[in-house]
């Protein structure tokens, strides 16, 4: 049925589900604020380096499911202000440097936190 997928690479889940879940050789990862998970704090820095560590916590996940950053066909992208989008841009380019995958990207009111920057995907096997 479902299987779910957690590390200590990555930060505990804030809430009542899982890091990811794989179901039907898909794995979906759950929205990744920047937090360090050494420190469960915010990274340091502007939005680039908020991305950075919340695709970093992507693909730690990824890791523990036996899994690249090839293997994620989707992914959603939540901005609390689109201004931060090219920023954000330039580092997930560099996440994913062959075919890229499909992508949405939203500005929303706010975040878990008052993170700035959330993204979640979805994998396949």
């Amino acid at each position: 049925m479902k299987t779910s997928i957690a590390t200590a690479a990555a930060p505990a889940a804030i809430g009542p589900y899982s890091q990811a879940v794989e179901a039907g050789g898909m794995v979906f990862v759950s929205g990744q604020l920047p937090v360090d998970p050494a420190t469960g704090e915010f990274a340091e820095g502007g939005v680039k380096e908020l991305t950075h560590r919340s695709l970093t916590n992507m693909q730690n996940i990824l890791t523990e499911a036996g899994l690249t950053m090839e293997n994620v066909v989707k992914t959603t992208v939540f901005l609390a202000d689109m201004a931060d989008f090219a920023e954000m841009n330039e580092v997930y380019a560099t996440f994913f440097p062959g075919v890229a995958p499909a992508r949405s990207a939203v500005a929303v009111k706010t975040l878990p936190k008052g993170a700035r920057v959330e993204i979640e995907c979805i994998a396949v096997r």
